[in-house]
């Protein structure tokens, strides 16, 4: 095995800090914003942008260690980059749908 250099540490500490400073706003719109509607977009984003920046850190890391590429681990964010909006899509619709049968005015009418 090799070692892995001082700056490829920096950069992967750098990108763990970064995903869990995403990670804490994430919890941290989740718990302050006053809507629903509002609380779901702020984990969604931030928590995809943090899985990106650990699996970053994690391709470099194991790289380097390894002295060849190690790319399977970009499979985490690539399926949570598709399946995090079609769950917030089909959040968003329960949540207008539950918002019209309890007959909140803010939410817009149904279309048909």
């Amino acid at each position: 095995m090799n070692a892995v250099p001082l700056w490829a540490e920096a950069i992967v500490a750098l990108l763990i800090v970064t995903g869990a400073l995403f990670a804490l706003v994430g919890m941290w719109g989740l718990l302050r914003l006053p809507d629903f509607f509002l609380r779901m977009h702020s984990p969604a984003l931030a928590s995809t942008i943090g899985a990106w920046c650990l699996a970053g850190a994690s391709v470099l890391y194991f790289s380097m260690l390894e002295g060849r590429p190690v790319l399977h681990v970009w499979l985490i964010p690539v399926f949570l980059s598709i399946t995090v909006p079609i769950t917030t899509s089909l959040l968003a619709r329960a949540g207008v749908f539950r918002a019209r049968e309890a007959g909140e005015k803010q939410v817009p009418p149904a279309v048909g």
